[in-house]
């Protein structure tokens, strides 16, 4: 599991103790819902139009690339630090909203999801399917569980303005990785 854009808000959400709760059941749900229909179809649907997964491509490319940049700018300005952020705390509603935008906006949470998951689990026979399924789902739910609650119990280390330059750091390298990587891809595919 790659820290990406989804994840890295649920670690923020845990290391500011905020809708943790809230945040971690959005993302296993959303996640549950596609990897079912990854695993039901879509993910062969997507992987069978060149369209439809260019547009997963290169969209999913444009967001890592723009949510990776605005890691390393929030690393390289002292004020920006997310951890050290005096706005006040988003609602619940604003919370739910956020991480619905980052999970669901996130072309690259639908490669892993759909397309990736639903590949492997569609290529098992039906018998085995279910079983794939319900592991798959329950990895998601065990991963965000232990992101967001992991997060909140290690707020203090996680806290600390040096740990939060890291986390923006490595964030920011994994999302330019992760974008370079459908980039290339991609051209892989094309060229």
């Amino acid at each position: 599991m790659a820290i990406g854009a989804q994840n890295a808000h649920v670690l923020r959400m845990g290391i500011k103790r905020q809708h943790v709760a809230l945040t971690v059941a959005a993302c296993i749900v959303i996640d549950v819902v596609l990897i079912g229909l990854g695993v039901a179809g879509a993910g062969a649907m997507i992987q069978s139009s060149p369209l439809l997964l260019a547009a997963a491509r290169w969209g999913g490319a444009a967001f890592l690339l723009w949510y990776g940049l605005r890691s390393w700018h929030s690393m390289l300005t002292p004020k920006s630090l997310a951890i050290e952020d005096t706005a006040p705390a988003p609602d619940a509603r604003q919370a739910l909203a956020s991480v619905i935008a980052l999970s669901l906006l996130n072309p690259h949470v639908y490669l892993d999801t759909v397309v990736l998951l639903g590949s492997v689990g569609g290529s098992y026979p039906d018998s085995q399917r279910l079983g794939f399924t319900a592991g798959a789902m329950s990895a998601s739910l065990l991963w965000f569980s232990a992101l967001g609650f992991g997060a909140s119990r290690l707020a203090g280390v996680f806290g600390r303005p040096m740990a939060w330059k890291c986390i923006e750091g490595l964030t920011g390298a994994i999302m330019l990785a992760l974008a370079a990587s459908l980039v290339l891809g991609s051209a892989a595919v094309t060229g």
